[in-house]
C-alpha cells in the first residue's frame, strides 16, 4: 500500500483558479447570515463548536469547506435545519461551478454569478435588529411607514 499524501485533494475539490468553491461560499454566507441574525459573535460560535473565531471566519468566507458533522453541529447551535445552509442556492449546481447562467423553471435566465443578497448584508441585519428593539409597536409602525415613503419618494425622483 502507498502512504497517503497530506493535503492532496481529489477531482471534486477547488477549481484550479484557487478561488473558493461557490457552493462553499454560499453555505458559509448562510452560516454568517444566521449567526448575525442571532446577534452571535464569531468567537461565541467558535466556542460553541470547538473552533477559533479565525476558523469560523474561514468557513463563512468559503475558504474552508464545512464537513457534514460540523454542519450538523452548526445547525444545532444556530437552531436551524441543515437544509437552511443550502436554501436560496441556484438549483443548477453545474451553472454555479462553471459561472454560466442558469435557467429557471419558466425559461427565464438567472445570473450565474452570485449577486449579493441585500438580506445577507450586515447593514440590513443590523437595521432589522435595531427595528425590533423598538418596543412600542406604534413607533415601530410609524418608522416602517416613514421608511416606505422615503423609499417611494426617492424612487419617483429617479434616485
Amino acid at each position: 500500500m502507498q502512504p497517503q499524501t497530506r493535503g492532496r485533494r481529489g477531482t471534486g475539490g477547488r477549481p484550479k483558479t484557487g478561488k473558493p468553491n461557490p457552493i462553499d461560499v454560499h453555505v458559509g454566507s448562510r452560516v454568517r447570515l444566521r449567526r448575525t441574525l442571532l446577534g452571535m459573535s464569531q468567537e461565541k460560535l467558535g466556542e460553541a463548536i470547538g473552533l477559533t473565531f479565525q476558523q469560523v471566519q474561514k468557513y463563512e468566507r468559503g475558504a474552508n469547506r464545512i464537513g457534514a458533522s460540523r454542519l450538523f453541529d452548526l445547525s444545532r447551535v444556530l437552531d436551524v435545519p441543515v437544509s437552511f445552509f443550502f436554501d436560496d442556492m441556484p438549483a443548477d449546481s453545474n451553472a454555479i461551478l462553471s459561472g454560466e447562467p442558469s435557467h429557471g423553471g419558466f425559461g427565464e435566465e438567472k445570473p450565474g454569478s452570485f449577486e449579493p443578497d441585500p438580506m445577507a448584508k450586515r447593514e440590513t441585519l443590523e437595521l432589522v435588529r435595531a427595528y425590533y428593539r423598538i418596543t412600542d409597536p406604534q413607533v415601530r409602525k410609524r418608522l416602517f411607514e416613514l421608511t416606505k415613503s422615503v423609499a417611494n419618494a426617492s424612487n419617483s425622483e429617479g434616485g
